[in-house]
């Protein structure tokens, strides 16, 4: 069954209390505890009882990665990652989101691959490892992430795609039965082209978003799709809520929708996107 989530991240800036909150009243089925700086993220008991209090379970972790949380649980990835998937156990989540690597981080880069499958079978939990994209540096483009193997468990984001460049159909046809995590947003171009990680409602951008999730209901997939949605520039919640509402009905929407065909093409190579 395809759980329909909503990451923590959606109301920043915001507190984790209102992101349950929040997505109890958008109708998802539960959350995406991204870990930041504020200590209800890294604590089980307090997570555990805002699950309880708004009927939320949380269904993933996302490791600490954005800037404002690169001292949390100190400055060593693999630690980072072994304290996500312990907190994920103890809340009954099934996946960890993390990122690839950076360049700078050769070292656990060369084990990176067999460090997330040890965690993995340490914890009981699914390590999915997120698609990135190159940083553009006046006319240069720099990939800041090493490379690491390919990840026997992918989360796919649209956004990232976007800025990347990329058709996110075919990123999923590519990654196959790897695929089990979807970050569920939207983005309009490339990073190279001066776009920034928008993580638009879905539907809103130019990703084949509608067409992705049509192929993932056809063939009976079962992993999450996190709703990671920036919502700050709403006017006020009542709005915030308008957005998140949009995404889960999207999601809904399109996961139960026919696919065009058993293997859809991406719009690239002349097939006709879904409507949105």
């Amino acid at each position: 069954m395809i759980r329909i989530g909503m990451s923590t991240s959606c109301v920043y800036p915001l507190g984790t209390e209102d992101a349950f909150r929040l997505a109890g009243l958008a109708g998802f089925d539960g959350v995406e505890v991204m870990i930041t700086q504020d200590p209800t993220t890294r604590s089980a008991h307090d997570l555990a009882e805002l699950s309880r209090r708004f009927t939320m379970p949380v269904l993933s972790v996302h490791a600490p990665v954005l800037p404002l949380a690169q001292f949390t649980w100190g400055t060593d990835p693999a630690q980072k990652l072994e304290r996500s998937a312990e907190l994920a156990a103890e809340l009954g989540a099934t996946t960890v989101v993390v990122h690839p690597p950076y360049r700078w981080e050769a070292r656990y880069a060369h084990r990176f691959r067999t460090h997330v499958a040890r965690v993995s079978a340490r914890y009981g939990v699914e390590v999915a490892v997120e698609n990135m994209f190159s940083l553009a540096l006046g006319p240069l483009s720099v990939n800041p992430f090493a490379r690491a193997g390919e990840a026997a468990a992918v989360t796919l984001d649209f956004s990232h795609a976007a800025l990347a460049g990329r058709d996110s159909l075919e990123l999923a046809l590519a990654a196959g039965d790897r695929l089990r995590h979807v970050h569920l947003t939207d983005g309009t171009g490339s990073m190279a082209e001066g776009h920034v990680d928008e993580h638009l409602v879905p539907g809103r951008g130019t990703q084949p978003v509608a067409e992705v999730l049509r192929y993932l209901g056809a063939r009976g997939w079962n992993g999450s799709l996190i709703a990671e949605v920036a919502t700050r520039g709403a006017d006020d919640e009542s709005g915030r809520l308008d957005m998140l509402t949009e995404t889960v009905r999207f999601a809904r929407r399109n996961i139960l929708a026919p696919c065009p065909s058993s293997t859809p093409r991406s719009t690239a190579t002349g097939s006709a996107r879904p409507s949105r």
